[in-house]
């Protein structure tokens, strides 16, 4: 079920970059956002009522539901137009919460718990942006969620999905390699596309949900 969760995420987060980017209007970004937080939010509520009161398990929870409202606050703030400052300081939480729970992960996952560095990164950038009003960083922020949505969800959900996820500390490694790289490259790619047309929508971190691999 997580696995399905990281999957809704990648497609998500590739909507909303190309969004943040301007080659895509914001509005479809909305959209798929709403969609993609409640099916997050309803599959959250089938996992604990599955009975397990196992750390794992809640962990798993608790990261589906913060990152199933994130996506539903970034879909209601462009249809309604809030002003994203209120969305900003909501995901600065989110950036702080993902590094707990890469630390709780570290010992038993070490390659979630990487995958949850890059995503409270990503979720950093959008609190400078939105919250702080850093807008100077959009263009870097929209290529670096594009390339989160294959290195840190959808090629994931596929290894979960297939039962091949790795837990050896050799993938934690290789995961920071890959998401130094998706950083440095969506610099050179913001640096050689320039700056986001007008105020795009604000793209979305996050594979939002914390994976609990069996």
């Amino acid at each position: 079920m997580a696995y399905i969760c990281l999957l809704l995420s990648g497609a998500a987060l590739l909507v909303n970059g190309l969004a943040t980017l301007g080659r895509l209007p914001r509005r479809d970004a909305a959209v798929c956002s709403l969609v993609v937080g409640g099916t997050q939010l309803v599959l959250g509520v089938v996992h604990l009522s599955s009975g397990t009161a196992a750390t794992a398990a809640l962990l798993t929870a608790a990261g589906m539901f913060l990152f199933g409202l994130t996506y539903l606050y970034a879909g209601l703030d462009v249809l309604l137009g809030l002003g994203s400052r209120g969305l900003g300081w909501f995901c600065g939480m989110v950036a702080l919460f993902g590094l707990l729970l890469a630390g709780a992960w570290s010992a038993t996952d070490p390659l979630l718990a990487m995958l949850w560095v890059g995503w409270s990164v990503l979720w950093a950038l959008l609190f400078a942006s939105m919250a702080l009003g850093v807008h100077r960083l959009e263009p870097f922020t929209g290529w670096a969620v594009v390339l989160a949505s294959p290195v840190t969800a959808t090629v994931p959900a596929f290894l979960g999905l297939a039962g091949i996820w790795p837990r050896a500390v050799e993938a934690a490694g290789l995961a920071a390699v890959l998401l130094a790289g998706m950083f440095l490259a969506a610099r050179a790619l913001a640096r050689r596309g320039g700056g986001v047309p007008r105020r795009a929508s604000p793209a979305l971190p996050g594979a939002g949900e914390a994976v609990t691999p069996s």
